[in-house]
């Protein structure tokens, strides 16, 4: 069975590529382009992980986290924040919201699968 994996981000250029990225290793990939789209999404495609931007129209990434971890049929989904947004603040407040991993952009896709398949090990 292929992992389900949800992109959430509103610039098209960063969802194409990791589109194909995550495809490209094997996984089922749904794309959302704002908070609003990322929870109605997260609902009927039902992911293993989230790949979440924070700077994003209607909720921001932040938002979009913490409704997840409050809903007991989401709480479970491993969510990767994935932002320009690198200040230590940022981070801080990402992991306590309940992110499980935090990456910033530009980052490595190497790297990223990895963590991706760390995560769902």
């Amino acid at each position: 069975m292929s992992h389900r994996i949800l992109i959430v981000d509103d610039e098209p250029n960063i969802v194409i590529s990791l589109e194909y990225l995550m495809k490209k290793e094997g996984f089922e990939v749904a794309v959302a382009t704002d908070g609003d789209a990322a929870l109605r999404k997260a609902a009927e495609f039902a992911p293993h992980l989230i790949l979440l931007d924070v700077m994003m129209p209607k909720k921001s990434g932040f938002e979009v986290c913490q409704a997840l971890r409050a809903d007991p049929v989401q709480s479970a989904v491993k969510i990767i924040m994935l932002t320009a947004k690198g200040r230590e603040t940022e981070v801080t407040k990402g992991l306590a919201l309940g992110a499980d991993a935090y990456v910033t952009k530009p980052f490595s896709t190497k790297d990223l699968v990895q963590r991706i398949k760390s995560l769902l090990a």
